[in-house]
């Protein structure tokens, strides 16, 4: 019959390069896989762009906020999570760590030729989950294909868009001698994680990444600490101690750490203490950093623990007065070291 299409065979099916070439096969990929793991009235609309709602503000009374990251990690597949809820919660938490609420997301999908349909399918749900639990949708997106061996399985991009209320300033040049620094729970779970699954280690207790979308408690955090939130960040590649270091330099400010109060999991410290990794550089995917006002602290401080994502929440140290612009750390054993920037490559391919 003209014009007739085999359905896909998910099961046994790969991706090739018809599926990249614009023409009844990619539209089949587009109609079959990505649009019921995906499906919104948006996609729906089914043009090269898609026709937005207007949020409710103007300059005057908001600011849009736009973030774009590229998610790639080996395997594809992890304890707690996968490439597509990764892919999900680093835009919707770049977006959040500016104090926006995320509006809306799109993808681009890089898929290598020979690529199984069956994990693309399962990529492609497990990101479509992650949006409508964050209630943030997927409303564009695009897939190339390239040639076997000129890619690694599936690369995806997103972009995310949302809102900032009028009045709220949150960035990293806004920190202040005497602020305090909380965190939001355990460090190191997602880059131990993805490790323990590529390499094949069998630990006692298995180690869930901490992947999830933060935005719900950064809005209960400014709720509980009005004005006094001066910093968001997501301490993913390079750990806990390249992004206070990073927020340092750009506030022209030193930190002082309390080695005791950051939590980590007992699994993940004697992992890393295996592996011969440091967990203050292992990356995070669901965990904040919040430096606010001394007088807020206590306050933002029960507003993170009183959150499911935040429970563990703890208040690590204090922002200093200092020209180097050192994080430094008081260590259990009463000595004081420099928490210096990460330098090389600890964990490849994790976020």
């Amino acid at each position: 019959m003209s014009g007739y299409t085999r359905p896909l065979d998910i099961r046994r099916g790969r991706i090739d390069m018809g599926h990249g070439a614009g023409g009844r096969a990619a539209a089949q990929l587009i109609e079959e896989l990505f649009l019921p793991a995906l499906d919104n009235p948006f996609l729906r609309q089914g043009d090269d762009g898609t026709r937005l709602p207007l949020p409710a503000f103007d300059a005057a009374r908001g600011r849009l906020v736009m973030a774009t990251d590229g998610h790639v990690v080996s395997p594809l597949f992890f304890p707690g999570g996968d490439l597509g809820c990764l892919a999900v919660h680093g835009t919707v938490n770049d977006v959040a760590m500016m104090g926006a609420t995320p509006l809306y997301l799109s993808a681009s999908f890089i898929i290598e030729e020979g690529f199984p349909l069956a994990d693309l399918q399962r990529i492609a749900r497990s990101m479509g989950a992650a949006a409508r639990e964050a209630g943030v949708p997927v409303v564009a997106g695009d897939t190339k294909v390239v040639e076997q061996g000129k890619g690694d399985g599936v690369f995806i991009s997103t972009t995310g868009v949302g809102v900032v209320p009028p009045g709220l300033e949150i960035g990293g040049r806004l920190a202040r001698a005497g602020d305090a620094i909380l965190l939001s729970g355990t460090i190191g779970d997602h880059g131990v994680a993805v490790l323990s699954q590529r390499e094949s280690l069998a630990f006692e207790t298995t180690i869930e990444s901490d992947t999830a979308a933060l935005h719900t408690l950064v809005a209960a955090l400014l709720a509980a600490a009005p004005g006094a939130v001066r910093v968001l960040r997501d301490p993913t590649r390079g750990g806990l101690a390249t992004t206070l270091n990073e927020i340092a330099q750009q506030s022209g400010v030193g930190m002082r750490l309390q080695e005791a109060a950051i939590p980590v999991r007992p699994q993940v410290d004697a992992a890393c203490e295996l592996l011969g990794l440091d967990p203050l550089y292992v990356a995070n995917e669901g965990k904040l950093i919040a430096i606010v006002a001394p007088e807020a602290a206590d306050a933002a401080l029960a507003a993170l623990r009183a959150h499911p994502l935040g429970r563990e929440a703890a208040c690590i140290g204090a922002v200093t007065a200092d020209p180097h612009h050192f994080v430094q750390m008081d260590t259990r054993f009463g000595g004081r070291r420099v928490v210096d920037w990460l330098s090389g490559e600890q964990l490849p391919r994790i976020c």
